[in-house]
């Protein structure tokens, strides 16, 4: 790692992202078995910048458009403002480049070489975000044909024909039956926005330098921005605490109708998710 982060007054920080390293590791250890090697499309969601000597594995639902924005006004787009780049250009397909599309030699390099970091959230409120976003809000029209009409294909007995059509009105309840249904991951791959972010991100076999947290954004954000030696670039003000306690009051209000059958199951399917990044269960399961 390129870069000293036991210097001066983010020294306390630095401590807070060494317990977090140390926390992460433990968990591995305890927690995973034996794993298969990876590909480089296992690095899909590793995000390369070469100028910098960084590596940002993105979770969608955790502050990735503006970490891609951020990226992107370092490399000198939106005249350095993140805030000028929209989100459509911050997504577009191969704007940022990925570990994914260079050779294992030069994979290595880079995962010795550069700073390495990713964000994370508590699961279910994650979880929560995806649903509201993607499935429940009216503008999500594609994910909709896309998820939706499946969805209400294999789980609704007699649906009407508009729900079939369109999958606009799917109820948490399927979509969490959906997460559960073994032919879903046999199908595909789950959907990046509901994917585990160990499985997105491998924590337990790439080293990461820094672990954000979407419940400590502005502080991380800073944190690593100082770290790359660009302390003057603002990352977009994280939402309002107001914001943040209606995203739990969310998670909290959809999982309440959730059998604990049902949340048990959901639970262990998010599991590794918890435990890896030192994420309590939520005080409102009923997992006993």
């Amino acid at each position: 790692m390129l870069y000293d982060m036991d210097q001066g007054p983010r020294s306390a920080m630095a401590e807070v992202h060494r317990q977090r390293r140390d926390l992460l590791r433990r968990a591995c250890s305890r927690h995973t078995r034996r794993q298969r090697l990876l590909g480089p499309e296992d690095l899909r969601h590793v995000l390369v910048d070469d100028a910098h000597g960084l590596l940002y594995c993105y979770v969608p639902k955790v502050a990735c458009t503006n970490w891609k924005r951020v990226l992107l006004a370092l490399s000198g787009r939106g005249r350095g403002d993140p805030r000028a780049i929209p989100a459509h250009e911050a997504h577009a397909p191969g704007r940022l480049p990925s570990l994914a599309d260079f050779s294992p030699s030069e994979i290595n390099r880079r995962l010795r070489a550069y700073l390495a970091f990713l964000f994370v959230r508590e699961p279910f409120e994650r979880l929560a975000s995806a649903y509201r976003n993607k499935l429940a809000r009216p503008y999500s029209a594609a994910f909709q044909r896309r998820y939706g009409t499946r969805i209400v294909r294999r789980l609704r007995p007699r649906a009407h024909p508009d729900a079939l059509a369109r999958g606009h009105d799917v109820r948490f309840a399927e979509f969490l039956a959906y997460l559960l249904d073994p032919r879903t991951r046999r199908e595909e791959p789950f959907n990046e926005h509901w994917e585990r972010a160990h499985a997105l991100c491998h924590p337990c076999r790439l080293r990461y330098d820094v672990v954000g947290k979407f419940e400590t954004l502005a502080e991380d954000a800073a944190f690593v921005l100082d770290l790359v030696g660009a302390p003057g670039l603002r990352f977009p003000a994280p939402p309002p605490r107001a914001k943040a306690a209606a995203a739990r009051d969310l998670a909290e209000r959809l999982f309440r109708d959730i059998s604990p059958f049902y949340q048990r199951r959901l639970y262990d399917l998010y599991r590794m998710d918890f435990l890896l990044f030192n994420y309590s269960a939520p005080s409102y399961l009923r997992l006993h």
